[in-house]
């Protein structure tokens, strides 16, 4: 499954990084459970996933939205 299957509907922020994450290899056989405190605390892998994320959003690769929750999901058409 591709990051745009994986991001296709809003997904909350830490949801998005950890896909993003398993599309670069690094969650390998971890369920989010696993790996949440990657997202959730303050630290290198957490900040650069969210970062890269914020990096596809200016691109024009991913939309974001901040209500309900900061959210991203894949852009339908990119530009």
């Amino acid at each position: 499954m591709t990051l745009a299957e994986r991001l296709g509907e809003w997904t909350d922020w830490d949801g998005a990084q950890y896909e993003l994450g398993r599309a670069l290899g690094l969650f390998e056989g971890r369920a989010f459970a696993e790996t949440k405190g990657v997202f959730w605390t303050d630290n290198a892998l957490g900040n650069g996933l969210h970062e890269t994320l914020l990096v596809l959003v200016q691109a024009g690769v991913l939309d974001r939205r901040e209500e309900p929750d900061e959210q991203f999901r894949w852009r339908a058409t990119s530009e």
